[in-house]
């Protein structure tokens, strides 16, 4: 086979492309697009789409505000003391007080949906949260056990001046506070605040008392270096009380209202 018709061959097999225009008349290769269909008109409603306002607020930055029950319930929650309605609605930037005591029963009723054990109740001119009656026994027995560990003023002197001198003697103690402290420092042991950290090196071996673990805890105190500076301890004292002036007797002033009487008659 000559080199022509190998040529031949080869270009028969190439594919044939077309690349003239489409015509009306060959319908298979000319289809017109079809024109896009409007969408359908809206009337818009001055709800949808203010005319006169600003653009609202993000959903998300409204959803983390809190409500006006939340800064309600959170008040009542930190307070030591009933607060009025008039009060929480000044925290609320002049809420109505009507809206105020709507706010508090959707909070009592939210609170018994949940079964839990406290409620809003007004006393004494205001509102505060307490327990229900039926925890009054747990709630005595944590009153109870308050009133144990709570330090007097006298304690609390003692137990300052052993944790900042300690190792120390009961002697020493007495001769900073001016007044005998064996009871006071018998209580500190029994709460378990004062320990016996040994004896004393001196005549008698008296005993020597230190502060416990306990007393870090109760005071929030990693170690015995996170004390205040001293300087900080002022211990009160009670005011000196002036001795009342004696008494004179009635003779005495018996013989001194005479005495101008007598004068005078020793004038005259």
């Amino acid at each position: 086979m000559d080199d022509a018709a190998v040529l031949t061959d080869r270009v028969e097999l190439l594919p044939v492309y077309d690349f003239s225009e489409p015509t009306e008349s060959d319908p298979a290769r000319y289809e017109p697009a079809a024109a896009p269909e409007p969408a359908p008109l809206r009337l818009v409603t001055p709800d949808e789409h203010p005319i006169d306002s600003e653009p609202a607020a993000p959903a998300a930055a409204a959803a983390d505000a809190p409500s006006a029950r939340q800064i309600i319930e959170a008040m009542l929650f930190s307070s030591d003391a009933p607060l009025s309605a008039a009060r929480l609605a000044d925290f609320l930037d002049g809420t109505p007080v009507r809206v105020v005591h709507g706010l508090i029963d959707e909070l009592n009723a939210t609170y018994a949906a949940s079964g839990l054990s406290f409620r809003i109740q007004e006393i004494a001119g205001g509102y505060r949260m307490l327990t229900l009656p039926d925890f009054q026994p747990w709630v005595a027995r944590l009153n109870k056990h308050r009133s144990q560990t709570r330090l007097t003023g006298a304690a609390l002197e003692a137990l300052s001046i052993v944790a900042y001198k300690q190792p120390i003697i009961r002697a020493e103690v007495e001769a900073i506070r001016g007044v005998a402290c064996g009871e006071v420092l018998n209580r500190l042991r029994e709460m378990g605040l004062v320990k016996i950290a040994g004896r004393a090196e001196i005549v008698g071996r008296p005993l020597l008392y230190a502060t416990t673990r306990k007393f870090l805890d109760l005071f929030g105190l990693a170690d015995l270096n996170d004390l205040p500076p001293m300087e900080a301890l002022t211990l009160k004292r009670a005011p000196a009380v002036a001795p009342p002036l004696p008494m004179t007797p009635a003779t005495d002033n018996a013989a001194v209202e005479t005495q101008p009487a007598a004068r005078a008659a020793a004038v005259s």
